[in-house]
C-alpha cells in the first residue's frame, strides 16, 4: 500500500515522505513550519498528480 507519512525532522518541522508498497521511499517534502501546511501540500498533490506533466529536461535540443 502507498503512503504518505507525516514526521517532525530533528529542527522541529513537520516533513513528509511518499512510501511505495514495500516501503521503500519515492520522495520527501521540504520542511514547513505548521502541520497543517504538510498536510495541505499532500491534499494538493493528490488533487493534482493525475494531470502532472513530465518534464524530462536531460534530452539534448537543437
Amino acid at each position: 500500500m502507498y503512503k504518505f507519512e507525516v514526521y517532525k525532522d530533528k529542527a522541529g518541522e513537520f516533513r513528509f515522505r511518499f512510501k511505495a508498497s514495500n516501503g521503500e521511499i519515492m520522495f520527501g517534502s521540504e520542511g514547513y513550519k505548521a502541520k497543517a501546511s504538510a498536510l495541505h501540500a499532500i491534499e494538493s498533490i493528490k488533487a493534482h498528480v493525475g494531470g502532472a506533466a513530465i518534464d524530462d529536461q536531460t534530452t539534448a535540443t537543437a
